[in-house]
């Protein structure tokens, strides 16, 4: 599905986002090396009720490629928050993915932060991915041919299901193309620092919190996602089987709507939830349905 595109300018450059639905405010903040192209099939459910902002992070997708600027994971925080305020939202739901969930950390430390949704995440020190790091140690040429190579293999890898289209594969490659030292200099800038000391934080955080990942993840293990439900009290834990690094990808309905019907719950407040005393993990048995089918069961 094709949402619009809007501009809006923090300090660091100009950046794109998808601004869609009404309601209270939920931010979806994408990973390395995808887009707000990544929620396509998530955004549209979520706008249901609520107003769904996905920039596309500086560096990346159609935003400004600042060639000297800072593209640290804090600094990524600091103007998915101005973009936030310029359009008015002080306290919002925050969803990240990959290195978004990091910056989805970052945002919750600060305060403002109402529900965290952490999808296959940047977590404490287990970051940047072994993939990641060989790129930062060996940086490919950066010619089209060979930037593009690397992000049509990575694609390959993330997903365990998916077979890409043509046009989706385009998507993902083709902001890329234009600036292909762009990538490195993003990759350059995954230096593991942000969220070191994240443990005691992510204890204290006041909002609700719900981890999806990928049981078959090569990049970000699933160990990080019980890692994180231990560090988040009451925090529920879903691990989908089958599926890579990019759940959204593997099981688009069924992201969609374990991540709807968690906002519903707990930061609409639509419905009465019982609290858990700890972790609740949630097992699905096929990762393309859209309910959740699994049992749930206490740690």
């Amino acid at each position: 599905m094709s949402l619009p595109i809007r501009r809006a300018r923090v300090s660091g450059g100009e950046m794109a986002y998808v601004d869609v639905g009404e309601g209270p405010p939920v931010v979806l903040i994408h990973g390395l090396p995808t887009s707000s192209f990544l929620w396509r099939d998530i955004a549209p459910v979520l706008s249901v009720g609520m107003r769904v902002v996905a920039p596309d992070l500086l560096g990346c997708g159609d935003s400004d490629r600042p060639p000297d600027g800072d593209l640290s994971l804090t600094s990524h925080a600091g103007y998915v928050r101005e973009l936030a305020d310029g359009l008015g939202i002080e306290r919002f739901a925050a969803v990240g993915h990959g290195m978004g969930g990091g910056v989805a950390q970052r945002l919750a430390f600060d305060g403002g932060v109402d529900a965290l949704v952490l999808i296959d995440s940047y977590a404490f020190d287990e970051w940047p991915s072994p993939a990641a790091r060989e790129v930062r140690s060996s940086p490919p040429d950066a010619t089209p041919e060979a930037i593009e190579a690397l992000v049509r293999g990575w694609l390959e890898d993330a997903v365990t299901k998916r077979v890409f289209t043509t046009d989706e594969v385009e998507a993902y490659v083709r902001p890329w193309r234009t600036d292909p030292q762009s990538l490195i200099r993003a990759i350059s800038a995954l230096d593991g620092h942000g969220l070191e000391d994240a443990e005691a934080s992510l204890g204290s955080l006041p909002g609700p919190t719900f981890v999806v990942w990928g049981e078959d993840d090569p990049f970000l293990p699933a160990s990080l996602a019980e890692r994180l439900g231990e560090a988040l009290p009451g925090s529920m834990v879903a691990l989908l089987p089958g599926c890579g690094h990019l759940v959204m990808e593997d099981a688009p309905d069924t992201v969609a709507g374990l991540v709807h019907q968690f906002l519903r719950r707990q930061y609409l407040r639509e419905e009465h939830h019982h609290a858990h005393d700890g972790p609740v993990r949630v097992f699905l048995q096929r990762p393309s349905d859209a309910a959740l089918l699994g049992a749930e069961e206490e740690d």
